[in-house]
């Protein structure tokens, strides 16, 4: 097998494809919410899930890939929370209409 010049064995490239798809796919959704509204559902299928239930399927399909990620040892679960964390406390003073956003 011919190492690529990437050095990303198959398997991290195949987990990093799918995170990418999966991200991918959130974003269609919230540009969709943010022209149609949360509670839009498809014009075919108007008893289908809302824009909201989608988002929140998206947002699943892109925890299990980061689960994944994770679980090869590609990436460390530490990690994430501590930049989560981070981004929490440093966020607030750039959001404009969230109560309390100082407390962030």
């Amino acid at each position: 097998m011919t190492e690529h010049f990437n050095k990303l064995t198959e398997g991290e490239a195949e987990l990093l494809a799918l995170l990418a798809e999966e991200m991918g796919e959130a974003i269609q959704i919230i540009g969709k919410i943010l022209r149609h509204g949360y509670d839009s559902t498809h014009p075919d299928e108007p008893f289908g899930p809302d824009n909201r239930e989608i988002l929140e399927k998206e947002l699943g399909d892109v925890r299990c890939a980061m689960i994944l990620l994770c679980e090869a040892g590609d990436l460390r679960k530490e990690a994430i929370h501590r930049h989560a964390d981070d981004k929490r406390e440093r966020v607030g003073k750039y959001l404009h209409h969230q109560p309390g956003k100082e407390a962030l």
